[in-house]
């Protein structure tokens, strides 16, 4: 499906949050302090958008994706940029060997998050800064109401028109697989993350995660 819709990705990302999820990526490498001693993961790459940013700040930066054509497009993107397809459960990559880790509306399509977690410590140094970037449930009800709306009615039937109306029917969809924050915290905290914060961008409809490897 992310293969599918890979030549799309960006264009409609940036339609669908107007531009927004940029601002987003960019708060959250700020707030890791991402700078040239740093060996930088993207898990979950994509086209790349983390890893350009992250390229701004340090020249160590790896981009790691389960799609290929997703890869095809970061490379085009970014030529010269390490690119690797496999698995988050079995990254290519030796132990304690990132210093940041970041992944961006990623963590709803794994079957599993605690294993992930679990791989993602395996190559963080002690020390190392990890950022997740994830829609999230408002707590406001009336925003809650709008979001839900426009999540779960305008994104697919713009989604549609432009692109693939299965994908975007699913990527809603899949915010019902992420964990609530006391959940997901515990998961951090099982892995091995401790000094857990929270942005909600976006009147809660955003979160953004970062942790420290212990």
């Amino acid at each position: 499906m992310f293969d599918q819709i890979a030549p799309g990705y960006d264009r409609m990302n940036r339609i669908l949050t107007g531009r927004m999820d940029q601002r987003w990526r960019k708060r959250l490498i700020q707030r890791l302090a991402v700078s040239d001693d740093d060996r930088l993961l993207d898990l979950a790459c994509g086209t790349g958008d983390f890893a350009a940013m992250a390229l701004l700040r340090t020249p160590d930066v790896i981009g790691v994706d389960f799609a290929r054509v997703m890869l095809e497009r970061a490379q085009q993107r970014l030529p010269g940029l390490p690119l690797v397809q496999a698995d988050a459960l079995r990254l290519p990559l030796a132990d304690e060997s990132i210093t940041v880790a970041v992944s961006g509306f990623a963590l709803r399509n794994f079957v599993a998050i605690p294993p992930v977690l679990a791989e993602l410590a395996r190559v963080m140094k002690p020390g190392g800064r990890l950022g997740l970037l994830e829609v999230d449930r408002p707590a406001n009800p009336v925003v809650r109401w709008g979001h839900a709306f426009y999540f779960g009615r305008v994104v697919p039937l713009v989604g549609g028109l432009l692109s693939d109306s299965h994908a975007y029917r699913y990527l809603p969809e899949s915010a019902a697989y992420l964990p609530p924050q006391k959940e997901l915290v515990a998961m951090l905290q099982a892995a091995g993350f401790h000094h857990i914060r929270k942005e909600s961008p976006m009147l809660g409809a955003i979160q953004a995660v970062t942790a420290e490897r212990k």
